[in-house]
């Protein structure tokens, strides 16, 4: 090993503990959308993105999408991988519980201590889609038991061939894992709720409730109230002009409507008054355009209003 690669693994080794705790942020300054800065790892031997991604609490796809090229399974040690957690923070209130079902994320802001919480989330997969919605905690439940509805007993029974009863009480067998809160949108049967798998956030896995690892589903129901404000929204692209005149932009791969559209590219189209607006202030729109192709998932930089109002001074 090179002596920069090994001063590189020491420091990535110094700074795992605060990657750690990596989803908790300050509260962003005035006006400014763009928290967080991104982390290297270096893969060591026997890792593959799952455990990493489960290290710094990150989605699978989301570290999958940053790291284009990177065998998932089986990466070579001493491959540089991009953790991503430098992010743009949604347009919306800051305010309760938002979950961007595009990124896989769930934000909890907590205002009156200046922190921003940010989880990688599991989602609804295709045909069983978590909605888009305006919603409160209506109750919490610790080590809930799982009534399973009569259309999803018939899918074990026809697709796994498993026998569920009519109601999992709680414990190891229960996917609902030991903390759960239930939504009031509709008739109640969406939750916010852990697992009892090692695999599945930062996917489409579930029967379109929101998924959680255990410890973190455990400090949010800790830390929320009935009540608390729960926004669902669905934004695969999202812009942010900072206070320093940079603009940046984010995008995530838009979620698959059918079967059809899974596993294959979606294209995302510019939006034309962004396009048109970056080239009347000489931003770099081909930089843009790029960022909806490659849709990393990564914040990036499209230009600088402030330089380019110097250079059209000059």
């Amino acid at each position: 090993m090179s002596l920069t690669l090994k001063r590189l693994s020491i420091l990535c080794a110094l700074l795992t503990p605060f990657a750690l705790q990596a989803n908790q942020y300050e509260w962003p300054e005035k006006d400014t959308r763009l928290i967080g800065e991104n982390t290297v790892h270096v893969v060591k031997s026997g890792e593959h993105l799952e455990l990493i991604a489960k290290e710094y609490n990150v989605g699978f796809l989301a570290l999958l999408s940053a790291n284009p090229g990177v065998d998932p399974y089986l990466p070579e040690p001493g491959t540089f991988v991009t953790i991503p957690q430098q992010l743009i923070l949604p347009e919306v209130d800051y305010d309760g519980i938002v979950i961007n079902l595009a990124e896989l994320r769930l934000y909890y802001f907590e205002p009156e201590i200046g922190k921003v919480n940010v989880f990688p989330i599991g989602i609804g997969r295709i045909g069983r889609d978590t909605p888009i919605m305006k919603t409160k905690i209506s109750q919490k439940r610790e080590n809930p038991t799982w009534t399973p509805p009569a259309s999803i007993r018939k899918e074990y029974l026809e697709e796994r061939n498993i026998v569920l009863p009519e109601v999992v009480p709680a414990g190891p067998e229960n996917p609902l894992g030991t903390h759960a809160l239930r939504l009031a949108y509709g008739s109640g049967s969406y939750l916010i709720h852990g697992t009892n798998k090692d695999f599945g956030i930062g996917l489409r896995v579930s029967s379109g409730c929101i998924r959680m690892r255990p410890e973190d589903i455990n400090w949010l129901f800790n830390e929320v109230a009935v009540g608390e404000k729960v926004r669902v929204i669905n934004e695969p692209v999202k812009t942010s002009y900072e206070p320093d005149g940079a603009v940046y932009v984010e995008v995530h791969r838009p979620l698959s409507q059918d079967e059809t559209e899974a596993g294959s590219r979606i294209l995302t189209h510019p939006d034309a008054r962004t396009a048109q607006w970056l080239e009347n202030n000489r931003m770099n729109v081909n930089r843009y355009r790029a960022a909806l192709a490659v849709q990393s998932g990564l914040p990036i930089e499209l230009g600088n209003d402030a330089a380019s109002e110097d250079a059209a001074e000059l």
